[in-house]
C-alpha cells in the first residue's frame, strides 16, 4: 500500500494526488493508494481519500505502509520517517499558489543530502521514484534537538533577550521612580 499524506496546509496540493492517480490509470501503479488529502478537494475512483484522520488512524495506515509519499513540510517527513519506510517528498511549490513560498524544496532538498528520503521534484518521474523507493533504505533518523535547543537559546541569549534579562530589575527600577515623580509632581 501506498499512504500519500498532504498534511494540513490551507492550500491545495491537487498536482500531487493528480500525478499519481495519471499513473494508476496508465497501469503504472498497481498497489492500493491511501490519501490523507487536507485541503484538496479531489475526487478518484482510483484511491481512498480521506481529508482528515484522526492521529491514531493515520498512525496506523503509515505502519501499514509499504512506501509513504507526502508533501514536503518537516511535521510529516518526521512523522513519515519513524517508521522506517521509504519517504518520497514533494515540496509544494508558490508558482502553483500549493504554499506562499519555496521553503519546502530547501526541506526536501536537506532530508534528502542526510539519506532520510527521496524527492520527487519532477511529476513525471513518479514511475521512476516508486521504482527507486522499493529498494531505499532510508538513512534511521536521529533528532538533533538538543543541539537545536542549545543554540536557539544561545542565540536569544546572546542577541535578542538577554538585554532583557540583564537588565529587567533597573528598567522595572527606572520605571517606578518615573511613575513616583509623575505622581507627585
Amino acid at each position: 500500500m501506498i499512504l500519500v499524506t498532504l498534511g494540513t496546509q490551507d492550500k491545495s496540493f491537487e498536482r500531487l494526488v493528480k500525478a499519481i492517480d495519471k499513473e494508476i490509470e496508465n497501469g503504472n501503479i498497481k498497489d492500493k493508494v491511501v490519501v490523507q488529502a487536507g485541503y484538496t478537494k479531489y475526487k478518484s475512483d482510483n484511491m481512498e481519500i480521506f481529508d482528515f484522520v484522526l492521529p491514531d488512524k493515520l498512525d496506523k495506515l503509515m505502519k501499514e505502509a509499504d512506501i509513504l509519499i507526502t508533501h514536503g513540510g518537516v511535521g510529516s517527513i518526521l512523522g513519515a520517517l519513524k517508521y522506517d519506510k521509504p519517504v518520497i517528498a514533494a515540496a509544494r511549490l508558490s508558482k502553483y499558489k500549493e504554499h506562499t513560498n519555496d521553503h519546502q524544496k530547501q526541506i526536501v532538498a536537506e532530508f534528502v543530502k542526510e539519506g532520510y528520503i527521496l524527492e520527487l521534484d519532477d511529476f513525471s518521474n513518479l514511475v521512476d521514484i516508486l521504482k527507486k523507493a522499493k529498494k531505499f533504505k532510508p538513512k534511521k533518523y536521529k533528532s538533533n534537538k538538543k543541539n537545536m535547543q542549545k543554540l536557539v537559546s544561545s542565540y536569544i541569549d546572546n542577541n535578542h533577550v538577554s538585554w532583557w534579562n540583564k537588565y529587567k530589575f533597573l528598567i522595572l527600577i527606572i520605571l517606578v521612580i518615573f511613575i513616583l515623580i509623575m505622581i507627585f509632581r
